[in-house]
Parts: C-alpha cells; structure tokens; sequence
C-alpha cells in the first residue's frame, strides 16, 4: 500500500505539510492561508474532502497561522498538546481540538500517527511519523540537533521531510545579529546541511525512496547547493528540496512490508551531538561548502 505526500510549502514564511493514502489525509501545521492551501492543493488534484485532521507541531505562526480559517471552514480536527493550545492563543477556536501525548499512536481512519518531542525553542515541540499499512513517513523539520528519538524514528522511514535549514558558513559571515545566529545553531533551533547530511547518510534505511528537504532558510542556504550535496550521497533515494514559494509534486510512497511503526523506548530528549550523531566520519569536507 501507498502514501501521497506534498509540501505544500515550507520555510519561515510559512510550513504546511500533506500525509495520506486513498482514502484520508492528515495536514502536519498550517501556516499558510486556507485559501492559498486549497489553492495548492487542487493544483495537485488534492480535495481537501481527505483531509481529516491538522497536526501541530508547534506553536510558532509560520506553523500555525493557517489553522483557525482552515480548521473552522471543514470543521477539522486539531490535534495539539495542551501547552502548544496555551501558547498559540488562537484569537478564534471554532474548530474541534484534541489532546495528542508522546509515543501514543492516534488513528485517522487507516492512517496511525506517532509524535514524539524535539528539540526547538517553543513551549512543547514534536515531530510526526505518519503509517500505513507499514509504508512510513517522517516530518522532521524545527528541529535544534539530532537526539535518540530522531535517529529511531528516521531509520524506519520510506520517506522523510527532513529539515536543512542553513549553511554554517553563510550563517557565520551573514548579516544576522550574533543573538540570532546563535538562537538558530544554538542545540533547539534547526538544523544545518551539515547536521541533517550526517543523519541522512548514517541512518538512511536502504529502502527510503524519497528525501524532501525543507524549511531552508531564505538568507543563509541556497536550494541548488542542498540538492547538489544530499544528491551525491542519495544512494538510491530520490532528493527535492521543498520550496517555500509554492508546493512540490505529490509522491507515490509505497511498501510491500506490512508492519508497523515500531515505538521508541521512552526517554528523556538528549541531543547527540558533534560527530556523535553518525555512525561514521561526516561525508563533508571541511573546505566543502555546506548549505544550511
């Protein structure tokens, strides 16, 4: 069986993400106009009659400033944590809301879903592994550095949205203040091309098809250089890097396993950092320019 999945659009002018299969789908965030989301989505011949549910992931307007039209005009479900709902302080709440925990799986209709936490500077941060019928998906983007749950949940992916958001380089000698550049590389802000290329290459499964990289930052990367450096180490996946300015194509992502999502044990999030979050030596070269 198969999962479709878009990026409807991803970077800090707004994130919005679509997860499903034949019969239902599940939108992670949305932080982009209701209108400009059934915009994108009848351009993909998507009908927003699958969708069934937003996830959030957290509560920062680039992720959620869609929701309260959106969710309100199809009477969605939003399955948000309770200090996320607190902290979003949605002006209007005409929408229904339900409470989501970590590691417990929530099922739309055939789809089940797992969040766990993440590191990044918001109230009670999450990333989401969206299953069915054991084809997997991952949306890892907002996300500071690398931890356990991370490296468990992406090595059981077929196809992962992968945050790589700046390059060091451009970030070190761009024209941000130095309290910005050091909230976005700080351990809870994103994650470099360095950092997710690590994780790509040591923990990529063998059977993951597809890589789309998001959430790149609009000052400090440069989209043809990512897909240049994940492309060369691709190793059979199939690279695109999501755009903040309009959606992807929709991809066929599909599995002959039939298993399940496979929970991790629960524990505190730790980063693992430095070197330490591959199995072997980074892939790029300390005179390589890295885009993040």
């Amino acid at each position: 069986m198969h999962l479709q999945i878009t990026s409807l659009n991803s970077g800090s002018n707004g994130n919005c993400y679509y997860v499903g299969n034949e019969q239902e789908a599940i939108l992670v965030d949305a932080g982009i106009s209701c209108r400009e989301t059934e915009r994108r989505m009848a351009r993909l011949g998507l009908s927003m009659s699958k969708v069934k549910a937003i996830f959030v992931s957290h509560e920062h307007s680039d992720h959620i400033k869609g929701i309260p039209v959106l969710a309100k005009k199809y009477q969605l479900p939003v399955y948000i944590t309770l200090h996320t709902l607190r902290r979003a302080r949605f002006v209007e709440q005409n929408f229904p809301v339900e409470e989501f925990h970590a590691q417990q799986p929530v099922t739309i209709g055939n789809l089940e879903l797992i969040g766990f936490p993440k590191l990044h500077d918001a109230i009670d941060p999450y990333s989401f592994i969206i299953s069915y019928q054991g084809t997997k998906v991952g949306v890892f983007t907002d996300i500071g550095a690398p931890c356990e749950q991370l490296i468990h949940y992406f090595s059981q992916c077929h196809a992962a949205i992968l945050e790589a958001n700046y390059d060091e380089e451009m970030l070190a000698n761009g024209y941000y203040p130095y309290h910005l550049k050091r909230r976005i590389s700080g351990g809870k802000g994103h994650l470099s091309n360095r950092q997710a290329l690590n994780l790509f290459t040591a923990y990529k499964p063998d059977y993951m098809s597809h890589l789309l990289l998001g959430h790149l930052s609009k000052n400090n990367n440069c989209p043809k250089l990512v897909e240049e450096l994940f492309a060369a180490h691709a190793a059979g996946a199939k690279v695109i890097v999501a755009s903040r300015y309009e959606e992807t194509p929709v991809y066929i992502i599909s599995s002959s396993d039939d298993v399940s999502i496979e929970p991790a044990t629960p524990f505190k999030v730790k980063a693992t950092v430095k070197a330490k979050v591959v199995k072997k030596k980074p892939v790029v070269a300390d005179n390589q320019l890295q885009l993040f």
